[in-house]
């Protein structure tokens, strides 16, 4: 955990897709007490700006061309640099989960996700960074508090979906959302393009309709029967 006293705790993004990279960016500017102090497409490349710019945080993709997310993580342990690592990666098998928690990542999120899942890791993260940041000692009560509610949090998260309902599934399809911008789309095009039939896509839809992340809205084709299409709230 890095030690500096800082307002804004300073994040390095390091993410090889340039339109992922612009939505992660996105992300975390919405997300108080962060700021993006610079971005990176390959491990190369992060590992000079995180020995330039020095960041809290690095939100670090893991499967990258050249030298990837993993190699990046095994040499700044090595070199003992003092930095904290979110992983993101596609992969959530349980060896390569193994692999991070040993090497240190503060959490691991597995692509595609939600606002709520990466604003949920940041939070976490600043509670703990908070706690573990201030002068003087902590005492054993105070850490195992901060250990516990993080763990909280993460259960939370997943009880909160109805039964039924999976949580990679469901951050498939609010990214699919987040990707197509303020057009309206109705479960069948979406369910098309993610690869769900049209009733488990508008589960899914009805679901983020729910806790107010989508609007939906009828229009009438041109055999006159109501269509509802969905897009994300602004």
């Amino acid at each position: 955990m890095s030690k500096k006293t800082i307002e804004s705790i300073q994040v390095l993004l390091v993410e090889d897709d340039p339109m992922v990279q612009q939505v992660n960016r996105m992300f975390i500017e919405k997300i108080t007490g962060f700021s993006v102090v610079g971005v990176a497409s390959t491990g190369l490349e992060g590992k000079r700006q995180i020995e330039k710019l020095k960041p809290d945080l690095v939100l670090l993709d893991i499967y990258m061309p050249g030298q990837d997310g993993l190699s990046l993580i095994q040499e700044l342990r090595q070199e003992q640099i003092d930095v904290d690592i979110i992983a993101v990666t596609a992969a959530n098998d349980t060896q390569t989960v193994k692999t991070l928690l040993r090497h240190g990542v503060m959490d691991y999120i597995v692509k595609p996700f939600t606002f709520e899942r990466l604003q949920q890791a940041f939070k976490q993260y600043k509670d703990m960074y908070r706690q573990l940041n201030q002068a003087g000692e902590i005492s054993q009560d105070k850490l195992d508090k901060v250990l516990s509610a993080a763990k909280m949090d993460q259960a939370k998260a997943m009880a909160d979906l109805p039964k039924g309902l999976h949580e990679q599934t469901l951050n498939q399809i609010y990214t699919y959302l987040l990707n197509t911008g303020n057009e309206a789309k109705s479960a069948e095009e979406i369910g098309t393009d993610v690869g769900l039939a049209r009733v488990t896509a508008r589960r899914y839809l009805n679901y983020l309709e729910s806790v107010g992340k989508v609007e939906m809205e009828l229009t009438y084709g041109t055999i006159g029967r109501p269509i509802q299409m969905y897009r994300l709230k602004g």
